[in-house]
Order: structure tokens, then sequence, then C-alpha cells
């Protein structure tokens, strides 16, 4: 021990990815509450709702998906985009095809459009939780809920090599900044559209 301290019990400097969490947590949890009040596993028209959701906020990041600079920066990232998957779902329990929607995103810079992405890659995460209550409607990963699915190479795995990629970024602390904006802005979004859509 050193002036009293221990230095292998010292605590290790956070990550990006635990940084950008411990920003934008309150608004990460608000959102969290809003949807769950909104009960949208309390039957399959509020499932349906609850896709809707998913729908537009995941067409608003589709373009991120796509994009050159974003996929350069995290190769493979546009495999990662769950668009399709969405519209199949929507498809399964409307009987008709998802209508295309606009993305919402607006012009982004690319640490602003990066928090986006790490929403979007956050919220696969925590479906594994979603999966199984959307099982109790009858639902599965082949039919009204593919969205939900976990990667074939494993759910966590899946989220590993997100967070490995992200984390290597080269960012300054600026950008780290307007990252969680472009994270908030994301959470933000997805509680005005369950506000809109729930009502």
């Amino acid at each position: 021990m050193l002036f009293g301290m221990d230095i292998d019990n010292a605590p290790q400097p956070q990550t990006r990815i635990q940084r950008l969490k411990t920003l934008t947590d309150g608004t990460h949890q608000q959102l969290d509450q809003r949807i769950m009040s909104a009960d949208p596993f309390g039957s399959r028209a509020r499932y349906a709702l609850f896709l809707r959701v998913q729908h537009q906020f995941h067409a608003d990041v589709a373009p991120l998906y796509g994009s050159a600079e974003l996929n350069r920066l995290l190769p493979g990232l546009a495999e990662r985009c769950r668009l399709e998957a969405l519209q199949a779902d929507v498809e399964d329990l409307s009987g008709s095809a998802a209508l295309p929607l606009e993305g919402q995103a607006g012009a982004l810079d690319v640490p602003q459009a990066l928090g986006w992405v790490y929403v979007a890659e956050g919220s696969n995460l925590g479906a594994a939780f979603l999966l199984k209550e959307a099982a109790k409607l009858g639902l599965s990963d082949a039919f009204g809920a593919r969205h939900l699915a976990g990667h074939p190479a494993g759910r966590g795995l899946h989220w590993r090599n997100f967070v490995a990629a992200f984390n290597a970024l080269p960012m300054a602390d600026n950008e780290e900044m307007q990252a969680a904006d472009g994270a908030r802005a994301a959470f933000r979004r997805v509680h005005g559209l369950v506000d809109e859509i729930f009502g």
C-alpha cells in the first residue's frame, strides 16, 4: 500500500460506453418508465402500438446504419439495422405491408449520429426480456417479434463487439459530449413517439 491506498483495488477509469451511459442514464430511465406505464405487452393491440413506435424510431436511424462514414468507424454497422425485421413484424400483425417512413433524425454530425446508434444498439441488448413478454402474446422471433431476436452469434457477444469498436473510436472530450447529446435526443425521440402513439 502507498499512502494508505491499495493500488490493486483503485477504481478503473470508465470506458467511453460507460461514460455515455452515465451521461444519459436519467433520460433513459424516464423513457423506460414511460414505456412500461404504457403496458406495451398487455395485449396484441397494445403491442401493435409498441411496434409502431419501434418502426418509426428504426426508420429514423436506418440512414445512419447505411452511412459510409459510420460504417468506416464501426465496421459491419449496416448489417445491424433492424428496420426490415420491424417491417415484417408490422405486416405479421396488420396483415398488410408496413408503410414506408421518413427518418426524423435530421442532419447530424458524426458524434451525434454515434449517440443515436448507441441508443438503437443498446435497445437490442434489452430485447431479450421483451421477447419473453412477446411470447406470452403468441409472438416469436419468427412471427411478430423478429426485431427482438438475438444475433445468431449471441446477443451478449454482438453487444460486446459493438462496445469494443465504440470504445476504440478516436474521439475528443467535446465529441463525447456531442455523442451524449445525440443519445439523449434519441431517447427523447422515442419518448415523444410513445406519448404520440399510445396517447
